[in-house]
């Protein structure tokens, strides 16, 4: 290796550490300033120039993700997610039900949102419910996690490594869902019954328990204009619109408002996040140009990343490792070329995705549900996320692969 090499080498171990951990000891670092930091270690070291690292960002998956931020805010905004959480209390009438009240909803909501973004709304609702009703908030909360994730496999616009998976492979929005919708709904299944049989003292008594929905605070107008530009941006979806022009066509919409401040809606966006992309999208090109010849492409494709079964486990560790978003760039020059690669990039997503359910630190969405849980007093311990997540994955991860083997003409 000659020294730019070697230096490439180091910044991206390094950056893919760093956000593995999620800090840097010693340093008031997150996973944004470590991204923006590796970012820049490329440029001081030579290894992109400056206008090879505008290019390496996608602006699509950029766009894509903001749009639907503001899109969720709107939603947060004008209480349609406490007008959910009324109607919750008001039909859940036994714990059983309130846990597929909790699974479904929040599945179907993370399926065509940001599952990040459902969480960081459900968990403090679903901690309200629960300690009104008298209920241990940990299955419910275990529930929003696991279900967010599962759920969000569905569709391109579900979490930020399928809209990653959707721009690089350029799979329409309709043949992504018509491929990986039936893997989220047996999924969802299994959260239910997995959450019932191992948490079974929560749900073993058939008392029927009541509450009333708290008085809120609800826009109607806002919310049903919100509500039709997101059923508005959906069916754009589906209808092959770019799915970064529909979503930022709709928050640009909802914008255009007298009784929604700009400000508070901007303070829905995560701009670390963001960031994070950016600076990923930049240490990863710089990666590539120096480090990936033909060779090296060539040796990793010999672990017959091709088969379905093979690339499930090696997606699905390797985002245990270093988090999914950072996995599936890794993994996109080796998929990209391949027979039917539009198949594989559905086995990445699909991997990606459900490998978050595995531990408390797998994904963003269990670190915000854990965060939201913590602030309360109610502490969900890695044990005990383990004790449900890794059957939950294991089972999803068996049911996916079974699926997407059967899978051909992509």
């Amino acid at each position: 290796m000659d020294t730019q090499a070697l230096a490439a080498a180091a910044i991206f171990i390094l950056t893919y550490g760093g956000v593995a951990l999620g800090r840097i000891p010693g340093l008031r670092l997150d996973r944004a300033g470590i991204a923006l930091l590796g970012a820049a270690c490329m440029l001081a070291a030579g290894v992109l120039k400056p206008e090879e690292a505008y290019r390496a960002i996608d602006l699509d998956t950029i766009t894509l993700l903001l749009g639907m931020m503001i899109i969720v805010a709107h939603l947060k905004l004008s209480g349609f997610f406490r007008l959910v959480n009324g109607w919750a209390i008001t039909h859940a009438h036994s714990p059983l039900v309130l846990l597929f009240v909790i699974v479904l909803t929040t599945g179907v909501f993370s399926a065509f949102l940001v599952n990040d973004a459902v969480c960081l709304v459900m968990a403090p609702l679903v901690l309200d419910v629960t300690r009104r009703l008298g209920r241990n908030p940990v299955p419910y909360l275990l529930a929003v996690a696991m279900s967010s994730n599962v759920g969000s496999v569905a569709t391109i616009t579900g979490n930020p490594q399928n809209m990653i998976v959707g721009v690089i492979s350029q799979i329409p929005y309709a043949v992504f869902a018509a491929n990986l919708t039936p893997v989220a709904v047996i999924g969802l299944l299994l959260v239910f019954g997995l959450i019932r049989i191992l948490c079974s003292s929560e749900f073993r008594s058939p008392k029927a328990i009541t509450a009333e929905p708290k008085p809120s605070r609800i826009h109607k107008p806002q919310m049903a204009k919100a509500i039709l530009v997101t059923i508005g941006v959906v069916v754009a979806f589906f209808a092959e619109i770019p799915v970064a022009k529909a979503a930022v066509s709709g928050a640009a919409l909802l914008l255009v408002t007298r009784q929604v401040k700009p400000g508070k809606v901007y303070r829905e966006i995560d701009g670390p996040l963001l960031l994070m992309f950016a600076g990923l999208f930049i240490v990863v090109a710089g990666a590539e140009k120096a480090l990936l010849t033909p060779d090296v492409i060539e040796a990793v494709r010999r672990l017959q990343l091709a088969d379905t079964w093979v690339l499930t486990g090696v997606t699905a560790g390797l985002s245990n490792l270093v988090s999914n978003v950072p996995a599936v760039l890794v993994l996109k020059p080796f998929i990209q070329g391949l027979a039917e690669e539009q198949r594989l990039w559905l086995v990445i997503a699909m991997a990606s995705t459900l490998a978050g359910n595995l531990t408390l630190v797998g994904s963003v969405a269990n670190l915000i549900v854990a965060e939201k849980a913590r602030v309360v007093g109610v502490e969900i311990g890695f044990g005990t996320y383990l004790r449900i997540g890794l059957p939950v994955t294991l089972m999803t991860l068996a049911v996916g692969a079974w699926w997407l083997s059967g899978i051909s003409g992509l």
